[in-house]
């Protein structure tokens, strides 16, 4: 047996499988306001989305989950807010919103 075996190289996913499995968990939630609820007559659905998400990440889940066409994402960083109560102080998490534009004449179920 000799003293140095060449180590076998193993295959790497497709470039796809793993784009694929870094977009799950992007989608946190719906944001169900008045003010998102009257933008879903301009086809415009506002996101939770996780703090280290990018626009490719929610426009590419999106339209996996909904199977609609996306035409344009905002994302928007709204920061930590003190929160009291008497004396005692606390702060309430920041969020990261996405509001995705769909195509004309599509619509995304809301749960």
């Amino acid at each position: 047996m000799p003293l140095f075996e060449k180590k076998l190289k193993t295959e790497k996913p497709a470039s796809k499988e793993l784009s694929s499995k870094k977009v799950l968990g992007v989608l946190k939630s719906f944001h169900i306001t008045e003010k998102s609820s009257a933008g879903v007559a301009l086809n415009k659905y506002v996101f939770i989305v996780s703090p280290s998400a990018n626009k490719t990440q929610v426009k590419n889940d999106v339209e996996a989950r909904y199977k609609v066409n996306i035409e344009s994402v905002r994302i928007i960083n709204l920061p930590d807010k003190e929160r009291r109560k008497g004396r005692q102080i606390g702060w309430r998490a920041g969020l990261r919103k996405a509001t995705v534009t769909v195509r004309q004449g599509q619509k995304i179920e809301i749960e």
